[in-house]
C-alpha cells in the first residue's frame, strides 16, 4: 500500500524544483535588471561625455579670446599670460576622459581649437576703438570684452551644475568660479597701458 501525503523525498524533489525555478527566475530578472542597468549606464555615461565635451567648448570659447586679443595687443602679454595658461588647463580638465591635448595647441581632441588670431589692423591715431578682427584696437576696450565673455564662461558652467553628476560637477564649479575671478581680475586691475 502506497501511503499519502508528502514524504521526505517527495518534498525534497519539490524544493529542489522551486529552488531551482526561483535560481532561474532570479537569473532571468537579474538578466533583464542588469541589461536595463547596463543600457542605463551607457546612456549616463554618453550624457556625461557630451557635458563634457560642451563644457570644455564653453572654456575654448573663452582660450580662443585670450589668443585673439594677445595676437592684437602682446604688450598685454604679461597681464594675459597666466589667465590664458589657467583657462588652456580648464579646456583639458573639462574634456573627455581619454582625450589628450593636440599637438596645435592646449585644446583637447574633439574640442574646437582656438581660430588663427586675426590680422592686425590700422587705426587712424585718435580715432575710435574700431575692431580689429573681432578684438577692439583699443586695449582697455578689448580686456573689457575679454572679462564680459570670462563672465559668460562662469555662468555658462554655473548653469549645467544641477544636470552633471557630483564629481563633474564639483569641478565645474572650480572652473565657474576660476572664469568669475578672471572677469573680476580683467576689470579690477584698471585700463592697460
Amino acid at each position: 500500500m502506497r501511503r499519502t501525503g508528502t514524504t521526505r523525498r517527495h518534498a525534497l524533489i519539490a524544493s529542489g524544483a522551486v529552488a531551482a525555478a526561483g535560481v532561474l527566475g532570479a537569473c532571468t530578472a537579474d538578466d533583464e535588471g542588469g541589461t536595463a542597468s547596463a543600457s542605463a549606464a551607457e546612456r549616463s555615461a554618453r550624457a556625461e561625455t557630451a557635458l563634457r565635451r560642451r563644457s570644455a567648448a564653453t572654456s575654448a570659447t573663452l582660450l580662443a579670446k585670450y589668443d585673439e586679443v594677445l595676437a592684437v595687443h602682446p604688450s598685454l602679454a604679461h597681464r594675459l599670460a597666466p589667465l590664458r595658461a589657467a583657462g588652456a588647463a580648464h579646456v583639458a580638465a573639462l574634456a573627455p576622459p581619454g582625450t589628450s591635448p593636440s599637438p596645435s595647441g592646449p585644446a583637447t581632441a574633439g574640442v574646437p581649437t582656438a581660430p588663427e588670431p586675426p590680422a592686425r589692423a590700422a587705426v587712424p591715431p585718435g580715432g575710435p576703438a574700431a575692431p580689429v578682427g573681432t578684438v577692439p584696437a583699443d586695449p582697455g576696450v578689448a580686456v573689457a570684452e575679454l572679462a564680459a565673455a570670462a563672465r559668460r564662461t562662469a555662468d555658462a558652467h554655473a548653469a549645467v551644475l544641477l544636470t552633471a553628476p557630483p564629481e563633474y560637477a564639483r569641478l565645474l564649479a572650480s572652473v565657474a568660479a576660476a572664469a568669475a575671478a578672471h572677469a573680476y581680475l580683467l576689470t579690477s586691475e584698471g585700463t592697460p597701458s
